[in-house]
């Protein structure tokens, strides 16, 4: 007996990871073919980067930029994570997909972690683009110190926490009417610890000194609970929120 429950609870294992294979590969072949996602991302990206330049154009050279940038950056992640966001289920909305994927005999926890894993690759690949982009429009305004690669840390802390709780706001704003502006007044509030904490890190990061010493870490131990938290209550919450 003890064997048959291993082997079926193995295969039940099995099968769940299967389907999210088959739904993460599904995403991803369909933005690979229509790419409208990432375009639109990246565009929006970019007009967001071009706005900044203007608004600072007039701003003199100066070292204390390093202490605002981070606000800045992800300022463009945010805008550009919710237009990802809003486009992340119009396919499964056009003719009833939805229905047809929720009468499946799949776990909705797995839809969950298959569209916020595809809705993760597509803000990393346009973060890659985009952040380099944002250095070569501001690197003139203040020389970043030499801790500045540890960046890299606190935009994939903000990306996971972006994607997990993002999908989860999605679902639930997709049906509204006005879906841009709901998913909008949600996403920042329920956003704005991780978005703090990332800021935090990015600034010090970017900064270093003494301002790396002092907040680094605590805003790195902030959103790392914050993604482990809210990623897992999005989980929990998603069958009772799809339904």
């Amino acid at each position: 007996m003890g064997v048959k429950k291993s082997r079926g609870a193995g295969a039940k294992g099995a099968s769940s990871f299967a389907q999210y294979r088959i739904l993460l590969a599904k995403d991803l072949r369909r933005e690979v073919r229509s790419r409208e996602m990432l375009v639109s991302m990246g565009v929006y990206s970019l007009l967001v980067i071009i706005v900044f330049g203007v608004a600072l154009s007039f701003a003199r050279p100066d070292e204390s930029f390093g202490q605002v940038c981070g606000g800045l950056l992800w300022s463009m992640i945010v805008f550009t994570s919710l237009m990802g966001l809003n486009r992340s289920f119009a396919a499964e909305q056009e003719n009833g997909c939805i229905e047809g994927l929720l009468l499946a005999p799949l776990d909705r926890g797995v839809i969950f972690l298959s569209k916020a894993t595809s809705n993760l690759v597509f803000l990393l690949v346009v973060e890659v683009i985009a952040v380099p982009l944002f250095w070569v429009f501001f690197g003139s305004y203040a020389s970043p110190a030499e801790s500045a690669p540890l960046m890299v840390a606190p935009l994939l802390l903000g990306s996971v926490g972006i994607a997990g709780v993002g999908t989860l706001l999605s679902t639930i704003t997709s049906r509204t009417r006005g879906k841009d502006v709901m998913l909008a007044l949600l996403f920042v509030p329920v956003l704005f610890p991780l978005l703090y904490a990332c800021v935090a890190a990015t600034t010090a990061a970017v900064a270093g000194g003494d301002l790396l010493a002092e907040s680094f870490v605590t805003s790195l131990a902030l959103a790392a609970g914050y993604d482990v938290i809210m990623t897992l209550v999005s989980w929990v919450l998603y069958d009772f929120v799809v339904s």
